[in-house]
């Protein structure tokens, strides 16, 4: 396994370029300023120098560390990718810092004397500056489809009275845009950035030290020793070492590129056919972002916006996750025995206790930043404690992993390209806020959301899901969780739903855009390794991660699987999914456990299981999801619809087995 880290954030949609000797030592000594600054911040160790650094001040330096990097580190043009910087980009990166420079001298009569309501002639020039800065640097690190999307509601106050009916709003003049995108609290330093400044980044040096300890290798080493031999071992070691680093990671894409590269080639080896080890593959990668204890970097906006502890939506995230993953465990299992799929030798499995004995500071640090996220509640300090511990553990313990100048360097070089790339899209993103905070627009059009569904909360979760996934398949999964939470959240929560759960709801369904055809960025990393057709893949993908799609209407409706309510309720609900979630993906696959095989896997078959598929959504689902009907009556229905069936297969397949002894 390649030292290759993707701590936290959404995938790079833009080249990374061999930056050269001088545009390197740059973004390395500015990625050290970026770390004693964080640090500073989280601490606050400058206050015994009687020296305070105030919020947007901080924010400023953040940018003005961050947005040259990007110049330097992405390219203008995805064909320069092999190109060192440019004038242009040394011009840019130069600009970016002289132009962040101002806001931070700046930063208190920015505060004291509201200039972002009056500004002063200089400050718009400036702000004007930083708004085409920002915009470029979110080209460059998030698309070009996410640029667009931030330039339109970016701009959107220029001429918002002039837009027809629905989606008509007050004006501003180009003046007060500028100044209020660049130095009010609600737009480039707004939530995004924010979150990205006080939580996220004390997580990224986490996720980053962990792979460059060699955690990625112990995790997938452990998950081999301890599953490897079973029927379908391969496969089950993806889902667990996929999980764990997604976990850790955020990020499905390079958690697919780094946990892939030795799953997908061991599930081919087993006789898994290769579209198959992809999908599997692509389906543990996006569970692992959605599993705490970090997940990715929309959890901690999610936080911002609800104002809640990470940590509250972490343990929310613990059920949804575990019904993905145990979905996604009972169909690799059902798969294997229905086509006798053995597990791998023991001698070319890897040794536990050797992977123990060389991994086990691995552990310790995720347990200790797991009892400070969850038990002591320091979600702002827990990541940078971790690091420390884990740091010193390894340099002490390891023969393997330790650091020397090559590898604090890397270290340092992947730290940069990560800092950058997030603080540059979210910086961005934060621009859509400023857009439909600025024109009020966001209100107006939650008004109009009620209206269309009828107040219903089921139509609303379908327009939500639908137009997430479509978002989800232009935009970062965090910059898509963020445009929703402000224009369709509100709108769900109104007609009673919980908070909570309906922003974990967005959250889900942005994130399927990586399993989802047309684009499923998940499934066509993993398809140049297993050597598939991308898009079958992706239809593969889709099928063997089916159950992700019902899970969040499970949740929205029912707080029970988010931990809200009475405990007695709590245990009923989650029994309830787990059955639902066993049968459908015993459905999904022909083969029940105890039961056999569910009749023949050709569209005859297919189709009498349709009537289990069904039945098993119905048990898992709260009897609010349809009027007039109680948990136990949806238990009742769907068990008439599952018993018949499932009964028949069980005689079918113990006659056969009959037959087959008899001759």
């Amino acid at each position: 396994m390649t030292n290759q880290t993707s701590s936290i954030p959404d995938e790079e949609t833009v080249p990374v370029r061999d930056i050269g000797n001088a545009a390197r030592w740059f973004t390395r000594i500015a990625t050290v300023i970026l770390l004693f600054l964080g640090t500073n911040q989280a601490f606050n160790f400058s206050s015994r120098f009687h020296f305070t650094i105030i919020e947007n001040q901080y924010l400023y330096g953040i940018l003005g560390l961050t947005i040259p990097m990007v110049f330097l580190l992405f390219p203008l043009r995805g064909g320069l990718a092999n190109k060192k910087p440019t004038p242009i980009d040394w011009a840019l990166a130069a600009t970016a810092v002289v132009c962040l420079s101002y806001f931070i001298f700046y930063a208190y009569p920015i505060v004291l004397l509201g200039w972002e309501m009056i500004p002063p002639p200089d400050s718009i020039v400036m702000g004007a500056i930083l708004w085409a800065l920002v915009l470029e640097a979110g080209r460059r690190t998030g698309g070009i489809v996410l640029a667009s999307i931030v330039a339109f509601f970016s701009f959107y106050p220029l001429f918002a009275d002039m837009m027809p009916g629905p989606i008509s709003a007050f004006s501003s003049p180009f003046p007060y845009a500028a100044a209020y995108h660049s130095m009010s609290l609600e737009s480039i330093l707004g939530i995004p950035l924010k979150a990205f400044a006080n939580l996220v980044f004390g997580f990224i040096i986490f996720g980053a030290a962990l792979e460059f300890t060699g955690a990625g290798r112990f995790f997938i080493n452990l998950a081999f020793a301890l599953l490897g031999h079973v029927r379908g071992g391969p496969a089950k070691v993806a889902i667990v070492s996929s999980g764990l680093m997604g976990s850790l990671s955020g990020s499905v894409v390079t958690n697919v590129m780094t946990t892939g590269v030795m799953t997908i080639p061991a599930m081919k080896r087993s006789g898994m056919k290769g579209v198959t080890a992809a999908a599997i593959e692509t389906c543990a990668s996006t569970g692992g972002v959605l599993m705490p204890p970090v997940m990715g970097a929309a959890a901690f906006v999610m936080a911002n916006f609800l104002q809640v502890p990470y940590a509250t939506i972490a343990i929310a995230a613990v059920v949804p996750a575990f019904l993905y993953f145990f979905g996604l465990f009972i169909q690799i299992d059902a798969r294997a025995a229905r086509d006798g799929l053995a597990g791998m030798a023991v001698e070319d499995l890897p040794s536990l206790s050797k992977t123990v004995k060389e991994g086990w500071h691995h552990i310790f640090a995720i347990i200790l930043l797991v009892f400070m996220l969850l038990v002591l509640r320091r979600e702002l300090l827990a990541p940078y404690y971790a690091t420390v511990v884990l740091l010193v553990i390894n340099q002490v313990i390891s023969k393997t992993d330790r650091w020397g100048k090559e590898k604090v360097l890397a270290f340092i070089d992947s730290l940069g390209r990560l800092f950058a790339t997030l603080a540059a899209t979210l910086g961005a993103v934060g621009m859509i806020v400023g857009g439909l905070s600025m024109t009020g627009l966001a209100g107006t059009l939650v008004n109009d959301l009620l209206f269309i569904a009828g107040g219903s909360p089921i139509l609303l979760l379908i327009m939500g899901a639908i137009t997430s996934l479509i978002l989800g398949v232009g935009m970062t999964a965090t910059a898509c969780y963020i445009f929703l939470a402000i224009m369709l959240a509100p709108a769900l929560i109104q007609v009673g739903l919980n908070p909570l759960a309906v922003h974990l709801f967005i959250f889900y369904w942005g994130m399927l855009s990586f399993i989802t055809p047309p684009v499923a960025l998940g499934a066509f990393a993993a398809a140049t390794i297993a050597k598939t057709p991308p898009m079958r893949t992706g239809l593969e993908s889709m099928r063997i991660g089916s159950i992700i799609y019902f899970i969040p209407f499970f949740f929205v409706l029912d707080p029970g699987l988010i931990l809200v309510g009475e405990w007695q309720n709590i245990v009923y609900s989650i029994l309830l999914a787990v059955f639902g979630v066993f049968v459908f993906a015993s459905a999904i696959q022909g083969y029940m456990a105890g039961v056999g095989r569910l009749f023949s896997q050709n569209a005859k078959g297919a189709l009498i299981r349709l009537p289990i598929l069904l039945g098993a959504v119905l048990i898992a689902l709260p009897g609010e999801a349809i009027p007039g009907w109680s948990d136990f009556d949806l238990l009742l229905a769907g068990l008439a619809l599952i018993v018949p069936i499932v009964g028949t297969a069980y005689v079918l397949n113990r006659r056969d087995e009959t037959g087959a002894v008899t001759s």
